[in-house]
């Protein structure tokens, strides 16, 4: 009877570990500063997943593109991007992005950051980045409060809704910001939800490769203190609402489509015109006035 020998490691054949997937994103986040700082079902990172997304598909080359955000909740989105990236002060988002854009005008730069950032002690930046068609791309991300500082009441707050500053409910006339952004020149003006992924990564894409100044709210929840104090539930609860009272209506006009406090939310696509940027402007203006006397700049 012949003896039977075990199989050594020899004349196994065992299958490699196949290599772990990478995240389509992976190259696009700083994933050495993850966990982020988020709280569960906010609507932020949702956002930047769009805006991600939204880069992706536009097509444009990483290295020309800077990314600028404010303070707050939203203004951590620059630190978590792997990109030329700057986190400014409060309400100077906007005027370091002018910065950028004049001393390179190869670049695209994005600014991404909240609605007291850029409506509030950043409105006037906001106003005349507009004004000038300066070739940026401006994401709100719209919770409705001041979130990183206790959810005090804003400049977007709905009338009624309750506020750290605000407890028996807001009173002020809150922003239409589609509307501001359009009355002081913007020739991109979109809104959405953190619902309506899909389309907001469209938008961006669009807004990314348009010159001009191009402005994109997006509405997202705030669960710890916007939703908590107003009893609206979860930031799940708050996408629920968003699916149920959200309506698409590109043709709206702008000055139609204040937000009430939950009540129907319009969202689309509201202008999309051509205009010249700032630089052609520029350039156009005093080439009229110097001749060949002017050499327009280019960058360094």
């Amino acid at each position: 009877m012949s003896e039977i020998k075990a199989p050594t490691t020899s004349t196994l054949k065992i299958p490699k570990s196949p290599e772990p997937l990478a995240h389509p994103m992976q190259d696009y986040l700083r994933t050495e500063r993850l966990p982020h700082i988020w709280c569960s079902t906010c609507g932020i990172g949702t956002v930047l997943t769009a805006f991600i997304a939204g880069l992706q598909k536009s097509g444009l080359d990483r290295d020309k593109v800077a990314v600028v955000s404010g303070i707050g909740c939203s203004g951590r989105a620059a630190g978590y991007l792997r990109l030329d990236s700057f986190h400014s002060t409060h309400g100077r988002a906007i005027p370091f992005a002018t910065g950028l854009a004049l001393g390179n005008p190869e670049l695209k730069v994005a600014v991404i950051s909240g609605d007291g950032d850029i409506a509030a002690i950043g409105g006037n930046h906001f106003i005349h980045a507009a004004r000038r068609n300066m070739n940026l791309t401006v994401i709100c991300i719209n919770n409705f409060n001041y979130a990183m500082t206790g959810g005090q009441a804003g400049p977007t707050t709905p009338q009624e809704a309750n506020a750290s500053t605000a407890p028996y409910g807001a009173y002020e006339f809150p922003f239409n910001l589609p509307y501001l952004a359009e009355s002081c020149g913007a020739i991109y003006v979109a809104r959405w939800t953190s619902l309506h992924v899909r389309r907001a990564t469209k938008s961006i894409a669009e807004a990314l490769v348009k010159p001009g100044f191009s402005f994109i709210e997006v509405v997202a929840p705030c669960p710890t203190l916007y939703a908590r104090r107003n009893r609206l539930g979860t930031g799940l609860d708050l996408m629920r609402f968003y699916h149920d009272t959200a309506k698409i209506d590109h043709s709206a006009n702008t000055k139609d489509i204040d937000i009430l406090y939950q009540k129907e939310i319009v969202v689309g696509k509201f202008v999309d015109k051509d205009k010249p940027d700032f630089f052609t402007n520029r350039n156009n203006f005093l080439k009229n006035k110097l001749g060949n006397k002017y050499i327009p700049y280019e960058g360094t």
